[in-house]
C-alpha cells in the first residue's frame, strides 16, 4: 500500500509540475510588467530592429499644420537624420523602456489599473509613442516651434486570436504558484510514504528529464505557431520574431535547470541505494 501511495504521489507531483513551471515562467516573464520589460529590453539594442523601429517612428510623425510653411522644408532633413540617430539620443533607453511598459499595459492591463490612454486593444499592440515624443522634441528644438507629441502611436504585432491567448495567460498563469505548491507537497508525501526512498528520488529525477523534453518540444511548437503568422508590418514581424527568440532562450534556461535537477536527483537516488546496500550485513542480503 505504501508503495502504491508513493508511486501515485510521484506521478501526481510530476503532472502538477508539468503545468506549474511553464505557468510560473509566463507569469514572471510576460504577464508581470517588470519581467516583460527585462525580457524585451535587449531588442532595443538589435541593430536591424533599431533601424526599422526608428523608420516606423519617423514615418508616424505628421508635422503638417503645426509648422509654419517657411520652416516646413527644414523638417524633412531632420526626420531623415533622426531615422539614423534615434538610438544614439540620450533619451532613447528611457523612451524604449517606456515604450515597452506602455505596450505591456495595453496588452495585459489589469481590471481597474489601466489609465484611459492604456485602454486594452483588440489585438497585440506595440505603442511607440515615447519614441515619437523623443523625435518630436528634437524637431521642436531644431525649428523652435512647439510640437505636440501623440499620446499613442500603435503598431499591431499580433492577431485578435493571439490577443485572446494573452488574456488567458494573464488570467491563468498565476495559478502556477498553487500548482507548484501542490507538486512539492505530493513529492514530499511520496518520499515519506516510500519503503525505498531512493526509488522516489530516481523516479522523480527521471520524470524531470521527461518533463524537460516535453517542455522543449512544446516551446518549439509554440514558437513556430506564434511566429508563423505574418502581420504584414516589418517592424511588427521583426519584434515578434526577436521576442520569440528571447523567450525561447530564457525558457531554455529553466529547462536546463530542470535537466540538471533531474540528473542530481537520479545520482542522489543511486548513491543512496548503493550506500544502503553497502551498509547491510552480508547475512541479511
Amino acid at each position: 500500500m505504501r508503495s502504491f501511495v508513493s508511486a501515485a504521489a510521484v506521478i501526481l507531483g510530476l503532472l502538477l509540475a508539468a503545468v506549474a513551471l511553464p505557468a510560473i515562467w509566463v507569469d514572471r516573464n510576460i504577464v508581470q510588467e517588470d519581467g516583460f520589460v527585462s525580457l524585451a529590453a535587449p531588442l532595443g539594442k538589435d541593430a536591424v530592429f533599431q533601424q526599422r523601429l526608428a523608420s516606423a517612428a519617423v514615418g508616424s510623425i505628421d508635422p503638417e499644420g503645426q509648422i509654419p510653411e517657411p520652416l516646413a522644408n527644414l523638417v524633412q532633413p531632420i526626420l531623415d537624420s533622426a531615422a539614423t540617430s534615434l538610438t544614439t539620443m540620450p533619451g532613447y533607453p528611457a523612451a524604449w523602456e517606456e515604450t515597452l511598459r506602455k505596450s505591456h499595459r495595453l496588452n495585459f492591463a489589469a481590471a481597474g489599473e489601466a489609465t484611459p490612454e492604456d485602454t486594452p486593444s483588440t489585438s497585440l499592440t506595440l505603442d511607440v509613442a515615447p519614441l515619437v515624443g523623443l523625435l518630436t522634441q528634437q524637431i521642436s528644438e531644431a525649428t523652435n516651434v512647439p510640437l505636440e507629441a501623440p499620446d499613442q502611436t500603435l503598431i499591431n504585432i499580433g492577431q485578435p486570436s493571439q490577443r485572446q491567448l494573452a488574456d488567458q495567460a494573464s488570467a491563468y498563469a498565476p495559478i502556477g504558484y498553487a500548482l507548484a505548491a501542490g507538486s512539492g507537497t505530493a513529492l514530499l508525501l511520496a518520499l515519506i510514504a516510500a519503503r525505498r526512498r531512493w526509488t522516489v528520488l530516481v523516479g522523480t529525477g527521471a520524470g524531470a528529464l521527461v518533463l524537460a523534453a516535453v517542455w522543449k518540444l512544446g516551446s518549439d511548437a509554440a514558437a513556430l505557431a506564434v511566429g508563423g503568422a505574418a502581420s504584414g508590418d516589418e517592424v511588427a514581424d521583426l519584434f515578434k520574431s526577436e521576442f520569440i527568440a528571447a523567450s525561447s532562450d530564457r525558457f531554455g534556461q529553466w529547462i536546463l535547470a530542470t535537466v540538471i535537477a533531474g540528473a542530481v536527483l537520479i545520482v542522489a537516488g543511486v548513491t543512496l541505494r548503493v550506500a544502503a546496500g553497502a551498509g547491510r550485513p552480508q547475512g541479511s542480503r
